[in-house]
């Protein structure tokens, strides 16, 4: 036995006092490795030696004592050690790991984990009412953790996330208001220092913590333009945190209509500090603007109801602004400078749904056309048969 495991070009095998049989063969790294199981076989233990081999030639092989390590562990080092995140989502991260992961996935060696596991544990989260949005965002960020598995830390060979759609969200179509429905809003705010947040945001098309951290240095008003620089970002734990935008993209000037301007300068002589550097939108109390502060403040909910908006969020000021840019006929570049985003996917949903309402426009106006045209037919055919029949009793 020993002779036959002299002649091996790679690894060793060799038989235990169970009768069962064990390998050992050098990594990539130069460190002898044993083998995490053993076989019932010489044989079954040499086809495992050869796979092994295999994988090292082909760069697919992993050392199976790192994948050892407990998800939950890897994934909170993962979220910690993650160049780059902002502490919002560090927060959605975390929440997303100990509410939706941890506990089905959470004690599972990294190594041991499938596609079939995967598959079942997002079917628990969808039997249990989590949401599907939810779902998919916790299944992302599995996925994301796994990656780092496979091409960083060379754990496991593969990612076990490989469900066919688990990390696509359908969101439901959000309201767009009309330009008299944001006027009405604005005016409808129990405090007058939040009508100039509405017109600002919307027709801006901003962020909710990019138009809370605007200072009055941030807006000209002779110029007509907004300066985003920065965004105010409210934790969990109630801290309010002044922290760069969410992409490069988002660093960028906007030009403001000038239909909102005397709003504007109303809102500055009454409630914003002469210093430069002083925040534009504030609470009545003189302190961060908070959305829970916010609502309450200004009656957001008294306000939707009173107009028939109860599916309003504030977010969907932003998504009116948009659409209201794209149905101007901007260009997609312009789209992507004027909402902040490096990508064009986002600009192109809004030009997309312009497009659609643009083409329903000529088909009503197809329509339209087309039924004057029948209804012109039927009025000369008229005077067709009334000349004619005037002729007849003529003669």
């Amino acid at each position: 036995m020993a002779n036959k495991d002299r002649h091996r070009r790679f690894g060793n095998i060799r038989k235990l006092p169970s009768g069962r049989f064990q390998i050992r063969y050098p990594g990539p790294d130069g460190v002898i490795h044993t083998g995490t199981t053993t076989y019932a076989t010489r044989t079954d233990a040499d086809r495992a030696l050869t796979l092994i081999e295999a994988q090292m030639i082909s760069g697919e092989w992993t050392d199976p004592e790192r994948g050892k390590i407990e998800l939950a562990d890897y994934a909170r080092d993962w979220i910690k050690e993650r160049p780059g995140l902002r502490p919002k989502t560090v927060e959605l991260y975390t929440w997303l790991l100990e509410r939706h992961i941890v506990p089905t996935l959470g004690k599972v060696s990294v190594g041991k984990l499938t596609t079939k596991t995967v598959r079942s544990w997002r079917a628990g989260l969808l039997d249990r009412g989590v949401s599907v949005s939810t779902a998919a965002k916790a299944y992302r960020l599995l996925r994301a953790v796994l990656m780092t598995a496979v091409e960083e830390d060379k754990m496991i060979s593969r990612n076990p996330c490989r469900i066919k759609g688990a990390g696509n969200e359908h969101t439901p179509e959000r309201p767009v208001l009309t330009v008299t429905q944001v006027f009405e809003l604005a005016d409808r705010m129990a405090d007058r220092r939040f009508k100039a947040l509405i017109l600002l945001t919307t027709f801006a098309s901003l962020r909710w913590g990019e138009v809370i951290a605007l200072r009055r240095s941030s807006i000209d008003l002779k110029e007509r333009t907004v300066q985003v620089r920065e965004q105010l970002l409210e934790l969990d734990g109630g801290e309010m945190r002044l922290g760069p935008l969410k992409s490069r993209a988002g660093r960028r000037a906007v030009s403001i209509p000038s239909v909102i301007i005397p709003s504007l300068v109303e809102h500055f002589a009454l409630f914003v500090d002469e210093a430069e550097d002083s925040f534009v939108f504030l609470g009545k109390r003189g302190a961060f603007l908070r959305g829970g502060n916010f609502r309450r403040e200004a009656r957001w909910a008294d306000a939707l109801k009173e107009m028939g908006l109860l599916n309003l969020h504030f977010h969907d000021l932003r998504h009116t602004g948009n659409t209201l840019a794209a149905q101007s006929g901007a260009s997609l570049a312009d789209l992507k400078a004027r909402m902040g985003h490096d990508s064009d996917r986002a600009a192109l949903i809004y030009q997309h749904a312009t497009r659609d309402a643009d083409q329903r426009i000529a088909d009503a106006l197809t329509a339209r056309v087309k039924a004057e045209r029948k209804k012109a037919e039927k009025k000369r055919k008229r005077g067709d048969d009334d000349g004619a029949g005037a002729l007849v009793s003529t003669s």
